[in-house]
């Protein structure tokens, strides 16, 4: 028996899809983790290609079974691969990914030393244009911790503080670690959030946060510049956002680096 195929018949207006595909499909996968070689995950991924005029739809069931060919590799390093194999399968001249998953590092408490897991979200972007060129983007989401500047110094007694959230993409000539992405941010907080805090640890992470405070703007510029001291990296986009304390507003700050 033979069944018509709807998707490939001939769509009469002519009018081409920049973006077709699934969103949101729940898969497994497995990425490189520098403490413990791999790490396994369940990630939420979009993946999309190009349609032109003359079709009149893409077949879905193929973006599903191309993920199954590399399950559970779906790594950034597969990611070019996966790419063309969209391409190829679904007869697209452009391709693109995302990949939206929960990443665990084990952190210890800054005085007792009590461990416990910390989860970071993270994304792998990746876009095979018509022109055959590659870009691939790593980005990690952190949460930290943030002392106002201006409530300290007008303030008698204490200052207001709140936590955050920093997004830092890059792109890069030699692949780099989700956890220097993360050190690195949060680095450049007033403090590190932890899982888990005993009484010594919370009155350290209180004064260190104190002794330490930084607007939104000081975050960023203090990311952007450790970053343009690294080689490696080729392109960036960092933001931050403070959930205020005192305010029923966020606060917020972003740069974005020359291509």
């Amino acid at each position: 028996m033979t069944m018509k195929d709807i998707q490939n018949e001939r769509d009469y207006r002519n009018i081409p899809i920049d973006n077709v595909g699934i969103k949101n499909l729940r898969y497994p996968i497995t990425v490189l983790d520098r403490r413990n070689s791999r790490q396994h995950t369940v990630a939420s991924i979009n993946m999309y290609v190009d349609l032109p005029h003359k079709n009149k739809g893409t077949h879905m069931s193929r973006f599903v079974e191309i993920l199954h060919l590399f399950r559970p590799e779906i790594s950034l390093k597969k990611i070019a691969v996966v790419l063309d194999k969209m391409k190829t399968h679904l007869n697209a001249a452009s391709a693109h990914i995302e990949v939206t998953f929960p990443y665990f590092i084990e952190k210890q408490a800054p005085v007792s030393h009590s461990p416990a897991l910390m989860d970071y979200t993270c994304r792998f972007l990746g876009n095979n244009n018509k022109e055959g060129r590659l870009d691939l983007v790593s980005e990690v989401i952190v949460p930290i911790s943030s002392v106002c500047p201006c409530s300290k110094e007008i303030s008698d007694g204490g200052a207001h503080n709140q936590r955050g959230e920093v997004h830092l993409s890059t792109r890069f000539k030699r692949f780099i670690w989700i956890e220097d992405m993360i050190e690195l941010v949060e680095e450049s907080a007033s403090c590190e959030v932890y899982s888990v805090l005993k009484r010594v640890d919370e009155k350290h992470v209180t004064e260190k946060g104190f002794a330490n405070p930084k607007f939104v703007e000081d975050i960023v510029r203090d990311i952007a510049q450790k970053i343009k001291n690294d080689n490696n990296i080729t392109w960036f986009s960092v933001s931050a956002e403070n959930f205020e304390s005192i305010h029923n507003h966020s606060a917020y700050a972003c740069i974005t680096s020359e291509q």
